[in-house]
């Protein structure tokens, strides 16, 4: 069994408040979950309007899928126009951990 982790810090575009900040982030989280089946949430920043980080978690049985699906995690959240992904960190956990 593996499991990848992914955090994503985002600096949100032209937010002014936290609803507004909401209105950006949640329908992220919402594709995530949707498409791909991952668990993710808003897990950081949330007092910052134009911050957030998003954490999301994909467990799988082969190494090749796992990595697959948060390629394809950072792919769609990199090409959302209403934000600007400053940096990714990625960590794999085996059974040998």
């Amino acid at each position: 069994m593996y499991v990848g982790t992914l955090s994503f810090d985002l600096l949100l575009g032209d937010v002014r408040s936290l609803k507004e900040k909401r209105s950006v982030v949640r329908p992220i989280v919402s594709e995530l979950h949707r498409k791909f089946a991952v668990s993710v949430a808003e897990v950081g920043d949330q007092d910052l309007y134009r911050r957030a980080t998003i954490g999301l978690a994909v467990v799988s049985g082969d190494v090749g899928h796992l990595t697959d699906v948060m390629d394809r995690c950072e792919r769609l959240v990199a090409a959302r126009p209403e934000v600007e992904l400053l940096s990714v960190r990625r960590r794999l956990h085996g059974d040998d951990d």
